[in-house]
């Protein structure tokens, strides 16, 4: 083993595993940040209605403006069967919420020239270099009735397709705005599945095997999800083009400066402890979730999903970015960078997106708040996780809000953002 990489694991295992006290963000009255301690009652209102409703077990709130905490609340029970309540330092699987973080390990690399947004994947990964595109075979009518849907076969059959050359290369930049195509839909991810199923075993090395999978569409076509593949390609991007596996850069580089002690992909016991229970709602009750762990593992670190982290941890990566790239003297990214993270690349016109809410560098962006029905700024971006987690950051503003609960509701997420903007009173010049 190398130094540098022996040097890598080593500060990982001081940062994320081993014991010691957590440093902690700086923290303000509303007031002295232009919020109102009155208005944020209101969102203390909203997680105690979602919770009397069953729609949640629990959850953390977080306000933060001009890189200080003004509120942050637990509420409700992490666990049910066991009632153990809620905790501000309660950890939490933040599953696509981890994208963010792997889009600014890829900015910091493009930063360095090591990486381009116009790159090929296939400068990092050879297969994807002759990559193709899926096109759905017409399905075969049923007995005396219409065609069954061409997305897949009776009986959940995989989808039946043939494949035709891409137009052109995907990039670094088709990954980072989900323009790629890549495990985006039926054809894909049913092409794709037998190389997912190992990366508990090989890691992100896994994504290498994608080249010989069909893309759901010409690259830059259309804006459709991918939920893991795309990130994953970029998470494998960065221990390529950094000579570090992607947990020791994240430590090294960005973790570790900004104070992160409290995030891992695998919790320690003590983490474990903290880790609030997934749940979901089945026929109007809350049914824990059987495998909640799928996103991470022991040797999987994905760039998709699988950091789990505590709301005042994650919010010195999101204050960060809404002060420019900086924090507390750490800075990660250059004011123009994410300032180019922040724009719309891909606008709410394109098919795949909704009315006023364009996608920048692995984050939503608010493009025009009423036709969105936001309370958010325009320019707000962010984004959330399928487990019930949301965040945005108001660069014009300095404010960041964080939501963290473990039972998916688009709903409480939308209600969550306008209880905060109503709660400031006083803009920044």
């Amino acid at each position: 083993m190398s130094r540098t990489k022996l040097a890598s694991l080593l500060l990982g295992a001081l940062l994320v595993a081993a014991p010691g006290p957590v440093l902690h963000a700086e923290t303000a009255t509303p007031q002295s940040v232009g919020l109102s301690s009155e208005r944020l009652q209101r969102v203390h209102e909203l997680v105690e209605r979602t919770i009397a409703a069953g729609e949640i077990s629990g959850a953390v709130t977080l306000v933060s403006r001009n890189g200080q905490v003004a509120y942050l609340e637990a509420q409700g029970l992490m666990d049910l069967e066991s009632k153990r309540p809620m905790q501000p330092d309660s950890m939490f699987r933040l599953a696509s919420m981890s994208k963010p973080v792997a889009a600014v390990a890829i900015l910091m690399l493009a930063e360095e020239g090591k990486v381009r947004l116009s790159d090929p994947v296939s400068r990092f990964i050879p297969a994807y270099a002759n990559i193709e595109v899926g096109i759905a075979k017409p399905a075969a009518p049923g007995p005396g009735g219409p065609p069954a849907a061409a997305a897949g076969g009776p009986g959940g059959a995989p989808p039946e397709f043939y494949e035709v050359p891409a137009t052109r290369q995907i990039t670094v930049l088709d990954l980072l705005t989900h323009t790629s195509g890549l495990m985006s839909g039926p054809m894909g991810n049913s092409a794709g599945n037998a190389a997912f199923n190992k990366r508990h075993d090989m890691g992100l090395k896994w994504v290498e095997e994608l080249g010989a999978s069909p893309l759901e569409f010409q690259p830059g076509t259309r804006w459709a999800y991918s939920a893991v593949a795309g990130f994953d390609v970029l998470a494998h991007i960065v221990e390529i083009a950094s000579g570090q596996e992607y947990n020791a850069f994240l430590v090294q580089r960005l973790f570790g400066p900004l104070g992160m002690r409290d995030v891992t992909f695998w919790p320690s016991t003590e983490q474990r402890s903290r880790l609030a229970t997934v749940y979901q709602r089945r026929d109007g009750a809350l049914v824990a979730s059987e495998n909640p762990d799928s996103m991470s593992g022991q040797k999987y670190h994905g760039g998709g999903g699988g950091i789990m982290t505590t709301a005042e941890t994650y919010a010195q990566f999101a204050m960060m970015l809404a002060n420019g790239g900086e924090l507390n003297g750490a800075r990660i990214l250059s004011l123009r960078t994410v300032e180019l993270m922040g724009s719309a690349f891909i606008p709410s016109t394109l098919p795949g997106r909704p009315a006023g809410e364009g996608y920048g560098l692995g984050v939503r962006v608010v493009t025009d708040s009423a036709a969105r029905g936001t309370w958010l700024s325009d320019g707000s971006f962010g984004w959330s996780g399928a487990y019930g987690t949301h965040f945005w950051v108001d660069p014009k503003e300095n404010l960041v809000g964080i939501l963290l609960a473990q039972t998916p509701n688009r709903t409480f997420s939308a209600d969550f953002e306008n209880a905060v903007m109503q709660a400031l009173v006083d803009q920044n010049e």
